[in-house]
């Protein structure tokens, strides 16, 4: 996963915050217990997002409770867990493992095979639990990853490739709900990979790896461009948010969807100007 979708702290009511990181805790915990100090490393903000909106759709009996961990060995930290934390967790394992196995077959990263072959047996039983949903995206990662190797021009053939990964993991049920969280799932998934691309446009060129925007990144207007694309895809996203009767953790959902997920852009955005600012001086 990307970690861009993530919250605008500032924008939020402490109280809000604090339930927040107690998912963030609770999803945590639940890679630990499940997967080790190999699946908690592995946590992802976005995952956090999936959580959240499938607790608050839900309702899922919630347990809440304190803990203590490496990285807060003396305050404890609120915890909350349900259901839905147990699939993120799931979720959150595979598309690391797969993602891991794709950066060692494509660039022959030995620490992301090392880190596949510390998660590779617990992925081996989540075959067994989510026969319908494996499938599905292997299928689409392995389309994603033919398709990055022959430098595949067509923006939205892309991303919308890595949304049907992220339609299936929304679609938790087959229920009323599931034409809603399918494509805000689908069209999360296209701003996360797009949002991803523009990130590492630069690097990936220097490093001579592919990337959709390589051959538009030095255009006039560029940004810009990247921003009407994003805007379209959230504008999608939200439209069918907001169709779901989302009561619970909906302040914290709104949070994330309509600023949260800005900041990052405007992170990179910031970052890309003055490094022009700085060639250009030179």
């Amino acid at each position: 996963m990307f970690g861009y979708v993530i919250v605008n702290k500032p924008e939020m009511k402490f109280k809000d915050f604090d339930v927040y990181r107690s998912f963030y805790c609770g999803l945590c915990r639940e890679l630990k217990r499940k997967y080790g100090v190999s699946g908690q490393i592995s946590i992802s903000y976005d995952m956090i997002f999936v959580v959240m909106l499938l607790s608050g759709l839900y309702e899922p009996p919630t347990k809440q409770g304190t803990t203590r961990c490496a990285v807060h060995p003396v305050h404890k930290q609120q915890v909350r867990k349900n259901e839905m934390t147990e699939y993120g967790a799931d979720m959150n394992l595979l598309l690391t493992y797969y993602k891991c196995m794709d950066d060692w077959n494509d660039e022959k990263k030995v620490s992301r095979r090392i880190y596949a072959a510390l998660l590779q047996n617990r992925e081996n039983h989540l075959e067994e639990v989510y026969k319908e949903k494996i499938p599905v995206i292997t299928e689409h990662l392995e389309r994603l990853s033919a398709w990055e190797k022959e430098g595949e021009k067509d923006l939205d053939k892309m991303a919308g490739c890595f949304g049907k990964i992220m339609e299936e993991i929304l679609a938790v049920r087959h229920d009323m709900w599931e034409k809603s969280l399918r494509k805000i799932g689908f069209y999360l998934g296209k701003f996360i990979y797009l949002l991803d691309a523009y990130d590492d446009v630069e690097k990936d060129a220097e490093n001579g790896n592919y990337n959709p925007f390589s051959e538009k990144c030095m255009l006039k207007g560029f940004e810009e461009e990247v921003r009407s694309i994003l805007i379209m895809m959230l504008a999608e996203v939200c439209k069918e948010f907001e169709k779901l009767p989302v009561i619970k953790y909906g302040d914290i959902l709104r949070n994330i969807l309509y600023s949260g997920v800005w900041c990052r852009f405007e992170e990179i955005s910031k970052r890309r100007r003055e490094e022009r600012e700085k060639r250009e001086k030179c």
